[in-house]
């Protein structure tokens, strides 16, 4: 680890000096200044910590305080004086200063404060890398697509983002990545700091969803033994997605549509109100004005969720991302499945960009998968990425052919999953997958055809 650069701020040499001896042999880079001209010139460079002397020739050190914070937040300041009173050591602590020191001050008791200084600009930077390393995939220039569609949707995601306190409808059918969109919007926005919760509606009962987004109190019902904040608590000051918002009930639906009229709610039981500064993003691959035709969902909260509306277009849409989405999934699986595909052929190309993709994205990203698991060559065939699940249609059919005679269909299909347990090195959840089997049907044709591993003593 690189030594910690602190800059000694002091128009009094035997004080620079002496603070200098110390920290640098402590180990510590130190850099010093007489002024407050040459203090800001000197942080520009970078500094982990600021020891910054209240009287300065050319300024006041509150003043230079100010100008060092609004640059960088979180750097760490301590302010030393010989003139300091009560009300400057509080002023000093608004303006954001780290701690304050009088002087004449003990050489050990500030080494001692500086150590604890440099540790809080350590865990706020490991906080920042963090929060970086969690947006990183998320951030505007990472969404692939070059189509007019997607540019239209990248420029409105990235306005959407900058109105952090804005309710958004994301509407689309189902694969084309509503759940990402959410991402974005919510890593792109001031609120990039703050929680990102989800929860699908259709996922848990009327009374479970409810209790998992407003919580509940002690004794609110049967199974409530202890108080429990919900999503809408969890996720103040961040965003709460909720997908298949066309699938909630009507009842719910009147409670949602009181917190985002009101902003506040009240817990499952409870009889306070409570109030937190949430975004909402909701997501339906249902036609909602449909839906509040028939009655199955509320008007007043219909168009209270599309203040601002987006579309996420279908992948027929945009056939001219294929290559680039494409590119980007081999790239995934070969990481993954340790292989060096290098690419598709310009025929497979071709077929992938001529199918209807009715899955969407999540498809084609399957697809892909399966592809880049089973092939042998360095690139992948039309044969490659027309394969598909046993018993499966092929959108596009080039004709069946029948095995040879006497194979009986039994055989093929005992054939194709020992294949497929043999390609996932055993693993049954991995071959379901590569087959479009869930895991009880998997399951049940090991069990048929006798194919599960023997038991090791």
């Amino acid at each position: 680890m690189p030594p910690a650069t602190v800059l000694v701020v002091d128009d009094e040499p035997l004080i620079r000096w002496s603070i200098s001896e110390r920290l640098t042999a402590a180990g510590h880079d130190v850099k010093e200044a007489d002024t407050a001209a040459a203090a800001l010139d000197a942080a520009r460079e970078g500094v982990d910590l600021v020891l910054l002397d209240y009287r300065l020739p050319d300024a006041d050190g509150l003043a230079v305080l100010t100008e060092l914070k609004r640059r960088d937040p979180d750097v760490v300041v301590i302010l030393l004086t010989g003139h300091g009173s009560v009300s400057t050591a509080v002023q000093a602590m608004k303006d954001g200063a780290f701690h304050y020191l009088g002087k004449p001050f003990d050489i050990d008791e500030l080494a001692m404060l500086v150590e604890k200084g440099l540790e809080t600009t350590r865990l706020r930077r490991e906080v920042q890398a963090f929060r970086a390393s969690r947006s990183e995939p998320y951030a505007l220039d990472r969404i692939i697509g070059s189509s007019p569609a997607m540019v239209q949707l990248k420029a409105l995601l990235k306005k959407v983002a900058e109105s952090p306190g804005t309710t958004v409808l994301l509407t689309g059918e189902s694969g084309t990545g509503k759940d990402l969109a959410a991402k974005v919007l919510h890593y792109n926005s001031p609120r990039a700091a703050g929680p990102f919760m989800n929860i699908t509606s259709s996922a848990l009962p009327e009374h479970l969803l409810e209790s998992e987004l407003f919580g509940h109190e002690h004794g609110a019902f049967t199974d409530a033994r202890q108080q429990k904040r919900g999503l809408f608590e969890l996720a103040d000051r961040g965003t709460l997605f909720l997908d298949e918002i066309g699938e909630m009930a009507l009842p719910l639906q009147a409670k949602l549509l009181r917190f985002l009229e009101e902003r506040a709610f009240r817990r499952v039981g409870g009889s306070a109100d409570l109030r937190v500064d949430v975004r909402v993003v909701a997501a339906t691959n249902r036609d909602l004005e449909e839906e509040v035709q028939k009655g199955r969902f509320r008007g007043d909260l219909y168009y209270r969720l599309k203040v601002l509306p987006l579309r996420l277009p279908p992948l027929r849409e945009r056939a001219g991302d294929i290559a680039a989405l494409a590119r980007f999934y081999i790239d995934g699986f070969n990481r993954e499945f340790k292989k060096r595909v290098k690419g598709l052929t310009p025929d497979a190309l071709h077929y992938l960009e001529a199918q209807p993709w009715p899955g969407n994205i999540r498809e084609l990203r399957n697809t892909l998968e399966r592809a880049v698991l089973l092939a042998d060559g360095d690139e992948l065939t039309r044969a490659d990425v027309a394969a598909l699940p046993f018993g499966e249609a092929s959108p596009v059919s080039d004709g069946f052919v029948l095995p040879p005679e006497g194979l009986r269909l039994d055989d093929l299909e005992r054939d194709l999953v020992a294949q497929a347990l043999a390609r996932a090195e055993g693993n049954q959840t991995r071959a379901g997958q590569l087959l479009g089997l869930n895991r009880d049907q998997i399951r049940y044709r090991i069990e048929k055809f006798g194919l599960a591993r023997p038991a090791h003593n």
